[in-house]
């Protein structure tokens, strides 16, 4: 259904499934799209078929999807930018279009990563190489595969800049996607990030055949470490309890469509991570949240059990069934943690 309201100029950065999923989606709506790639092969794919089989297959992108290859063409008229890129790969696209991006500029991204080693959000990364400072992220139960099949899904926009979710909410809202708003930044960049760890733990919990409760328990245990980090970094807890928290970490979990389950699954069957990579032929966030999420909980001074074995199960070569006998070893607590109260961040 095509919106009644002005179009928006949109550009959307990343070709990938939920960059050309999402420009699909705006254009249903009614906005004039422009889709950014690098490979000259892909933008003559999607303007001369409409289609974009390597990033999501069977789609028949919409008409007013317009893929281009150069990035001062794709945001030069552009009101609303929405930055869809693997989070190792950020800073460098952030390089790339930071000399066509402007201070009015709005811009909403939809990475679900920090960057390695510096463990930097993808909005800091943002402040920090372009002049953009009207900002906001986009995420939630959002499997680009179903979505793009025409399936319902919610997904939330945080921003302090209410003009940043309203123009995002323009342009992606529809009777198939609804958009919430949020302003809590940092808390749905964390839980897009983090959850991806505990989803790595619920696939080697399927493939293993533990059981459900087993899996619940993980899942659950994984959801209280990621809470209490998030919390000290100055997020709000209530972020956790929405779409961008249990509701991303739900089907994360759950669904054999998410990347993290798959690699998580692969891992307790004994596969490489190189092979796992190379077959998945897709980034797997929680394969860098690991890593991050256990560098920033001993930075925090947190004892997170769960991410520690995840991290070194991916990383170290810790066996899934060591692991779980070491979690199932540990001395118990309590059940929910109390979060002191302190003055929350919303960068």
């Amino acid at each position: 259904m095509k919106v009644a309201t002005e179009p928006i100029k949109t550009a959307v950065l990343g070709a990938g499934n939920w960059g050309t999923t999402l420009a699909h989606l705006a254009a249903k709506n009614g906005h004039v799209v422009r889709l950014f790639t690098r490979d000259p092969l892909q933008r003559d794919e999607i303007n001369e078929r409409r289609s974009n089989e390597r990033s999501v297959r069977g789609l028949s992108l919409d008409p007013g999807v317009r893929a281009v290859t150069d990035v001062v063409e794709a945001l030069d008229e552009a009101e609303l930018v929405l930055l869809v890129v693997p989070s190792q790969s950020f800073r460098d696209a952030c390089r790339t279009a930071g000399g066509a991006l402007r201070p009015d500029h709005l811009v909403v991204h939809a990475t679900k990563g920090l960057e390695m080693g510096t463990h930097r959000r993808m909005s800091e990364i943002l402040l920090e190489e372009t002049c953009v400072r009207q900002l906001g992220v986009l995420a939630g139960p959002n499997i680009a595969a179903e979505i793009a099949r025409g399936l319902p899904a919610g997904t939330v926009v945080a921003s302090a800049f209410p003009r940043v979710v309203e123009q995002a909410r323009r342009v992606l809202a529809s009777q198939q996607l609804r958009v919430f708003a949020g302003t809590d930044v940092l808390g749905v960049e964390l839980c897009g990030a983090l959850k991806n760890v505990v989803a790595i733990a619920a696939g080697i919990a399927d493939e293993m055949h533990i059981g459900e409760n087993a899996k619940a328990f993980l899942v659950t245990r994984g959801m209280t470490e990621l809470t209490r980090l998030a919390f000290a970094m100055g997020a709000e807890a209530t972020t956790m309890t929405g779409l961008a928290g249990i509701g991303d970490l739900m089907v994360t979990c759950a669904s054999p469509l998410s990347r993290n389950h798959r690699v998580g699954a692969a891992l307790a069957r004994g596969e490489k991570l190189d092979d796992i990579i190379a077959h998945l032929g897709m980034v797997a966030e929680g394969v860098y949240a690991s890593s991050s999420a256990h560098e920033l909980a001993r930075l925090h001074g947190l004892e997170m059990p769960l991410v520690d074995r995840v991290h070194r199960i991916v990383h170290s070569g810790l066996a899934p069934v060591e692991a779980l006998a070491e979690l199932m070893s540990l001395p118990v607590g309590r059940d929910v943690p109390r979060l002191s109260n302190r003055p929350s961040s919303r960068a």
